[in-house]
């Protein structure tokens, strides 16, 4: 058994009672001591068009749609889709929403075909977890549906982190296409249990440029020009120097 799928067991026998430490501990599983998390509530998302973004997660991907909010004072939708094992996505829309930018807002590219990068805050995708045994038959699922998808990536441990192949150090296999939106989704199956290997990189202050004119300009003085403090993202030079 997987660890995706053993968690999955251990949450849906004891999700509200006390035997949920235990059975963790038996199982293998991490167990958090601070919080009781079990699982996402829901993760919120922003769409162009309610109605399209219902056609697709509902149509396509066959979710049951659970609960519709209309905001106040016209604001907006606020729509929940159930994505199995009690967990929710869900999607704002809002009348008055700045647009998305590819690359910024969201990946602008599927892995594999070109830059997957976006801002810090952003959401880069959406991993929808799957059976392993249901992977090729998903794949051709939303190109049925006319839908782009990339063929299976196995994720693994060597240089490339990616083959076409099933190798001995994989340990998730996926499928990527984007809604509407842009949003990149994945159809994602554990293959193995999963490892700690790496450190986290924390980049350094000094790369944040703080050179432009301030927003606000001291009394009496006058450029002709006004312009937002911001930051540069580090150059490959930037970025090999550090590493």
């Amino acid at each position: 058994m997987t660890l995706a799928c053993a968690t999955g067991a251990v949450l849906k026998q004891c999700r509200a009672g006390a035997e949920l430490g235990d059975m963790l501990e038996e199982a293998g599983i991490p167990i958090n001591e601070k919080f009781e998390i079990q699982g996402i509530n829901h993760l919120a998302l922003v769409c162009q068009d309610m109605k399209r973004t219902v056609e697709l997660y509902c149509g396509v991907l066959g979710m049951q749609l659970i609960k519709t909010i209309n905001l106040p004072n016209g604001l907006g939708q606020h729509f929940f889709f159930d994505i199995g094992n009690g967990d929710q996505l869900a999607f704002f829309w809002f009348a008055h929403a700045k647009e998305s930018i590819p690359g910024v807002s969201y990946a602008e590219h599927p892995i594999g075909q070109g830059d997957i990068s976006c801002a810090p805050a952003s959401m880069n995708h959406v991993a929808f977890n799957n059976p392993l045994e249901k992977v090729g038959e998903y794949q051709q699922k939303p190109v049925a549906a006319g839908i782009k998808a990339t063929p299976v990536v196995n994720h693994d441990d060597s240089p490339m982190q990616a083959s076409m192949e099933v190798t001995d150090t994989t340990f998730v296999r996926s499928i990527y296409f984007k809604d509407p939106d842009g949003i990149l989704l994945e159809f994602a199956a554990w293959t193995r249990e999963l490892d700690v290997n790496c450190e986290p990189v924390s980049w350094p202050v000094r790369h944040r440029r703080t050179d432009r004119v301030p927003a606000r300009l001291p009394r009496g003085r006058r450029t002709g020009r006004r312009s937002l403090p911001c930051t540069r993202p580090p150059l490959a030079a930037d970025r090999a120097a550090h590493w």
